[in-house]
């Protein structure tokens, strides 16, 4: 029975976070509560407690979250200064007049805005506000607009920079040492986010792809579902390339940064919120209060992560010392399959958990478990990063609990049903695990373009 203790903790935590306590007070004050019994019945160590403050300064030492709030400030900047609505508006001009060209816009520029604010809700409320009224008055079913908001959405999720690859960086690398020592490796290498960023290249515009050729060939073949719209106004190639080069510009300064290696990801985070903050003071939107509101929105998003951070911590701290660790690593290896039937658990349990949990919670209380038991078992740290990101992207897709789905439910009218939004996204849902599974076929996809740049 004292050997299940670890899993009876995860399991505490995972009913406690449904039945919606905060999650950061739910991780660390659960894990007290079981540490005390088990100091009291004398099978849980309480010098263990001690390591708690060194995992805190070694979180605030730690240069690559410093990333963090700056990618966050560069995306909150981006979305006030209203860049994107120019981008669609003069997108949909270019577009709009073919069948499905306003779902094309919303693909392409949700790419964008993806790219610049690396936020999956984010991403999702902008599109919804920006596209959706225009997209149903035109005619578009429902369904086919909503899925394709919903879809492009989550891009957030694996598009660099995103806040996700910037966690899940960290994390893995912290898991890749443990895993390189354990098996006695002790010259350890390292994974960057700059890897991951790298990495998630290819994935991303395969999903891009992907989504642009559903579109296209749904339009064409029911052209009802997505008819042309011709009152958009006229087209101009001067707006639509000065609406572009500001957000593309930014991205290339930011992510060409990282891949030449001229920046890390810190010092890119931080030229990009500078870069966002001077494209919206040159666009003449950007007030004083427009700044505050941003810097404010930028520091209660970093508490949280960080306040989510320091409980993952001491769950993970607990988890270890009731011997969850070596609990899982026995597990997986006794498993029938060996490696290959760990990766389908492990994903299948983070898709599960997507429903209920937010990357972030995922990113600090699962990865850090499973990460060195299956690097241990000779995966590819960048894979398995982009893997997991892909993974949770679907999650969040997926009715009848994704987080993609009660963002966009959020800000749609009466008009659009929550059945629409939940038809709607299964063709996408299709697309990312077809992809999911390209990857696993051909890990190359993700591990070649990061061999080449960082031989």
């Amino acid at each position: 029975m004292i050997e299940l203790i670890p899993l009876l903790l995860f399991v505490a935590i995972c009913l406690l976070l449904m039945l919606g306590f905060p999650v950061a007070f739910t991780l660390a004050g659960t894990a007290l509560v079981f540490a005390a019994f088990g100091i009291i019945g004398g099978i849980f160590d309480s010098n263990l407690l001690r390591a708690m403050p060194d995992r805190l300064f070694g979180t605030m030492n730690n240069q690559t979250l410093i990333a963090i709030p700056l990618f966050v400030l560069m995306g909150v900047l981006l979305e006030k200064s209203r860049l994107a609505e120019e981008l669609l508006e003069n997108m949909s001009k270019a577009f709009g007049r073919f069948p499905g060209g306003l779902s094309i816009s919303v693909i392409l520029v949700g790419m964008l805005l993806a790219a610049s604010t690396g936020i999956v809700g984010a991403t999702v409320v902008a599109m919804g506000l920006m596209s959706l009224p225009t997209m149903l008055k035109r005619g578009f079913d429902p369904r086919f607009a909503t899925g394709t908001i919903c879809a492009t959405g989550t891009l957030g999720q694996i598009i660099p920079p995103s806040i996700a690859l910037v966690l899940l960086g960290d994390i893995m690398s912290n898991a890749y040492q443990q895993a390189q020592l354990r098996t006695g490796v002790f010259n350890t290498e390292t994974v960057s986010v700059g890897d991951l960023f790298i990495g998630a290249i290819i994935p991303g515009l395969l999903l891009v792809l992907g989504y642009l050729a559903y579109v296209i060939v749904t339009a064409l073949l029911n052209p009802e579902k997505a008819p042309p719209a011709t009152d958009l106004g006229e087209f101009s190639r001067t707006e639509l390339t000065k609406s572009l080069a500001p957000p593309i510009g930014l991205i290339i300064l930011v992510l060409g940064s990282i891949i030449t290696g001229v920046a890390t990801p810190t010092e890119a985070a931080g030229v990009g919120a500078l870069g966002a903050m001077l494209l919206s003071m040159a666009k003449g939107r950007m007030s004083l209060g427009r700044l505050l509101e941003s810097l404010q929105k930028t520091v209660e998003t970093t508490t949280m992560i960080f306040m989510i951070l320091i409980g993952a911590s001491m769950f993970s701290l607990v988890f270890r010392g009731f011997g969850g660790e070596e609990l899982i690593h026995s597990m997986f290896l006794n498993m029938p399959g060996g490696v290959v039937t760990a990766v389908i658990i492990v994903m299948l349990v983070i898709f599960l958990l997507g429903f209920i949990l937010d990357f972030i919670e995922i990113t600090f209380v699962v990865v850090p478990i499973i990460g060195p038991v299956l690097l241990m078992m000779g995966l590819d740290p960048i894979w398995l990063a982009i893997m997991i990101a892909i993974n949770l992207q679907t999650s969040f897709l997926t009715p009848p609990f994704g987080f993609a789905l009660f963002y966009l439910r959020g800000v749609c009218g009466e008009e659009v049903q929550t059945k629409h939004i939940y038809q709607g996204v299964i063709p996408f849902i299709a697309i990312q695990l077809a992809v999911l599974l390209a990857l696993a076929i051909w890990p190359s996809l993700v591990t070649w373009l990061p061999s080449v740049i960082n031989p």
